[in-house]
């Protein structure tokens, strides 16, 4: 189990598939949504949540206050599980859900969807290939807001994404034990 750590579903239990997803952890996910509520990047977003696994990322933000969510897994179990999270953090902030779940491939899901999205995570298996990880941020970048804000998780061994074939600058990037996050922005 984890949980929303705040906004107003905070405390709100979620499901984590039983195998293949790596939930963030609650103290990478604290420092992320600290500096995204610095940024303002969460009232108000159109958020997407590639390899969502639980959802536990796209969730946390519609607690926080983004508009809407798309959350995009291809396992079906772990689809299935972060569909009923949804449906948790739905009835915690007492509204009708706006999170929607797609079991699909990310990069099928990128090549026949409509943006634009203001805020996307990208935590894929440590194991996707650079190449994979490239192609998805090629097909992405149309779909972003001109201030769109991405943050990327891997792990701290993996090489770092190649945000100039995506057309991103990089804003920031830190390191918490085998995580890394890379935080970036369209280039203008």
């Amino acid at each position: 189990m984890t949980r929303i750590i705040a906004g107003g579903a905070r405390g709100a239990r979620l499901s984590v598939p039983g195998t293949g997803t790596r939930p963030t952890s609650d103290r990478v996910r604290e420092s992320l949504f600290g500096a995204l509520e610095s940024m303002d990047a969460l009232d108000g977003a159109r958020v997407l949540d590639l390899y969502a696994g639980s959802g536990a990322l796209g969730l946390e933000a519609w607690s926080r206050g983004a508009e809407s969510v798309e959350l995009v897994e291809l396992s079906r179990p772990a689809a299935t599980v972060a569909g009923r999270n949804a449906a948790v953090v739905a009835k915690a902030l007492g509204t009708p859900t706006t999170a929607k779940v797609h079991q699909s491939a990310v990069h099928a899901f990128l090549t026949r969807t409509q943006g634009p999205f203001d805020l996307v995570f990208i935590d894929p298996p440590y194991d996707l290939a650079n190449a994979a990880m490239t192609a998805d941020l090629v097909a992405l970048t149309p779909l972003l807001s001109d201030d769109a804000v991405v943050v990327i998780e891997r792990g701290k061994r993996a090489t770092p994404p190649d945000l100039d074939a995506a057309g991103l600058d990089l804003l920031r990037s830190k390191t918490y034990g085998d995580t890394t996050l890379w935080w970036a922005t369209p280039a203008m």
